[in-house]
């Protein structure tokens, strides 16, 4: 049996006792916080608080808590994230130098994306590192990407109502349809500051050994830097970069096949 230490800190392991039961028993109210950790209802709350603004849980409609993207994410194995940060780094360097714009990879949970490795560009004027952070799929470019590789069915029921889920989560089906299509179609996503004011964003995905899309590379820029000419230079940029990340996960797939 494990002795607590010495050092402890209590609202660090109030935290961590919370996040533990959200990711194995599922949500849960401020009231059934504070009755489990044995402490008032206002420390529960700040403590939940606390793991909303850092992405380990998410507020319902009805005041409930349920686990969030970051433990979410915890599903794929830290080797999983490893590798394809390992794969992408030297193609998004070249793609950055290419460009002198700032590189992306993100990777999706469920509705969710999470940013993963970023490559800043040198430009005075430029769009920051995005790593850590976390997204609805539907308003970012690589989110985009990853959701036109799934199939109708697999898209209804991601985007199924939930008694737990907020309206806001959900994107309008018929609009998000219509705009996977054009993703389809094309091969690449374009966010024309649709997630933030004066940056578009341009993504593709990133396809593992078996041929699935596991990731997405994509370039965001000041929308100043953006137009026609300019966008088909980043595409065939990104084709470039998403295609070298691609050959490196396979190369990595055989050889762990090779060694095994």
């Amino acid at each position: 049996m494990k002795n607590p230490p010495a050092y402890g800190v209590t609202s660090v392991d109030h935290a961590l006792r919370l996040a533990v039961i959200l990711q194995v028993e599922g949500p849960l109210t401020v009231s059934e916080a504070a009755e489990r950790l044995g402490v008032a209802r206002s420390t529960a709350h700040r403590l939940l608080s606390t793991l909303v603004y850092r992405d380990f849980a998410v507020q319902n409609a009805d005041r409930s808590y349920r686990v969030g993207p970051v433990l979410e994410l915890a599903a794929q194995t830290r080797s999983d994230v490893a590798e394809l940060r390992a794969a992408a780094l030297g193609p998004m360097r070249a793609l950055v130098d290419v460009l002198d714009e700032t590189a992306n990879l993100s990777v999706r949970t469920g509705r969710t994306v999470r940013f993963i490795a970023s490559v800043e560009c040198s430009q005075a004027l430029r769009v920051g590192k995005r790593e850590g952070m976390v997204f609805p799929a539907h308003q970012v470019t690589g989110g985009l990407v990853m959701l036109a590789a799934l199939g109708d069915d697999e898209l209804s029921a991601l985007y199924a109502p939930a008694p737990h889920g907020r309206a806001e989560e959900r994107p309008d089906p018929a609009k998000l349809r219509a705009e996977l299509r054009a993703v389809r179609r094309s091969g690449v996503a374009l966010n024309l500051e649709r997630s933030e004011r004066g940056v578009v964003a341009v993504g593709r995905g990133v396809r593992g050994p078996r041929g699935d899309t596991v990731a997405a590379v994509a370039v965001s820029m000041p929308s100043v830097r953006h137009s026609p000419r300019r966008l088909k230079e980043v595409v065939a940029a990104l084709t470039t970069a998403s295609t070298a990340i691609s050959a490196a996960l396979e190369d990595g797939f055989r050889y762990a096949a090779d060694e095994g």
